[in-house]
């Protein structure tokens, strides 16, 4: 959420999205982690203008750091290495900055000690390699979450010292759990891969985190991206904690879900039916496969459903749901079940329209209502009590496969 609302002002203000790769840890910094980084953003659609490694600025760093020790503002740490660390002096002092979200903040150094700046293994702090790089890339705005403000104060103090512009910050509140507290991985908090794995859009998922702290207006809750540039401003932003509630980005999700490409879903589905081995990856008929999408994806909230929802369309052997058989199984339906079997037989045309006539006809003559045969007929061919319409099933599954999932169901003799 923090680099979508730091590209989206970017882009409403007409500047650029700088990422950073802050990997000057090198235990911690690992390859995956940064595919993973760089690979969700651009799924997401969040393209950057310019990319940084910290990793690859030590001299600029150490630097400006001996500028601060020849200054007298720093100094070397006594150590029993070869290399010191260098300390940043801090001197009592109150400081004011005016924070585009909450306002004015106020902070007292004196509850600072002296601050790192280089280590002993030549490698720069987080404050002092974040006051450079802002610097030197001329960064303008800083947009991070309030768990930095601490940070704040830290950074201004060697912003003042090595003359540099102080940029504009802007502090998120956190996002919480449903059940209060930070996000944690129970309520939400996975990495942006998992939910690209679960069945999620990108525009769902960065409309939904948009929602997160921010709001475009006229109670609206879906959003085109480039009207939340035009409508987007940081001043804008709520000051309180954004709760994360994976129920309202389902939603969300359904609703880009029912207007998205039919194809397009197919092909982020196809992946999946694989996996699960519904399909053969060099022999399976793709019109088909895009006609069941169809027939689904408007009660679909994550593609993974369409997993479990159209099962029956791929196996064999269904597993019928046990409450609905005995909720709707309360009697003998052998000859129903035969007599439609027969008239399906004798089908010229076997379309829906032409297979709910018949249908409609056979409940006419049996005197019965419609809803005693469609939920039996319903768990005999799917397993469950929900789904499409029954005539669409039919007309999906076939003639002969109808014909044998509900022969199981007819009594010998």
């Amino acid at each position: 959420r923090t680099a979508l609302f730091n590209w989206l002002y970017a882009k409403a203000k007409q500047g650029k999205f700088i990422l950073r790769i802050e990997d000057t840890d090198k235990k911690r910094s690992k390859k995956k982690y940064l595919d993973e980084i760089l690979g969700s953003l651009q799924w997401l659609g969040f393209n950057w203008d310019e990319l940084y490694y910290q990793s690859q600025r030590f001299d600029i760093y150490t630097e400006f750091a001996q500028k601060l020790v020849d200054s007298g503002a720093a100094y070397l740490a006594k150590s029993t290495t070869k290399r010191h660390a260098i300390i940043f002096k801090v001197m009592p002092q109150k400081l004011k900055i005016n924070d585009l979200i909450h306002g004015e903040i106020e902070f007292d150094t004196q509850t600072i000690k002296d601050q790192v700046l280089i280590k002993s293994d030549g490698t720069p702090t987080y404050n002092f390699a974040c006051v450079v790089d802002d610097a030197t890339m001329g960064i303008t705005h800083v947009i991070r979450g309030d768990d930095h403000i601490s940070n704040t104060p830290k950074q201004i103090i060697l912003y003042r010292a090595l003359n540099f512009p102080i940029p504009e910050f802007a502090h998120l509140p956190l996002i919480m759990g449903t059940e209060g507290g930070r996000l944690s991985k129970r309520t939400g908090a996975t990495a942006i891969s998992d939910y690209r794995k679960m069945g999620y859009l990108p525009q769902a998922l960065v409309n939904y985190l948009l929602l997160l702290g921010w709001a475009p207006g006229g109670n609206r809750e879906i959003i085109d991206i480039q009207e939340a540039i035009k409508l987007f401003d940081i001043k804008n932003v709520n000051k309180t904690a954004a709760t994360f509630d994976l129920d309202k980005l389902k939603w969300i999700n359904n609703q880009y879900l029912k207007k998205a490409d039919a194809e397009k879903l197919t092909d982020e589905i196809i992946p999946l039916l694989l996996k699960k081995r519904y399909i053969n990856k060099n022999n399976f008929d793709r019109t088909y496969l895009v006609s069941l999408v169809k027939l689904f994806q408007g009660r679909l909230s994550q593609l993974t459903d369409f997993m479990e929802w159209a099962d029956f369309f791929f196996v064999k052997n269904i597993k019928i749901d046990k409450e609905a058989k005995e909720k709707f199984f309360t009697q003998d339906l052998s000859n129903e079940f035969k007599l439609f079997i027969e008239r399906l037989e004798k089908l010229d045309k076997f379309d829906i329209a032409t297979i709910e006539a018949s249908f409609r006809q056979l409940v006419g003559e049996l005197n019965i209502e419609a809803r005693t045969l469609i939920h039996p007929i319903r768990i005999a061919l799917t397993g469950k009590a929900v789904g499409p319409g029954l005539f669409e099933v039919i007309y999906y599954l076939g003639r002969e496969r109808t014909k044998e999932r509900l022969m199981k169901w007819v009594k010998k003799g």
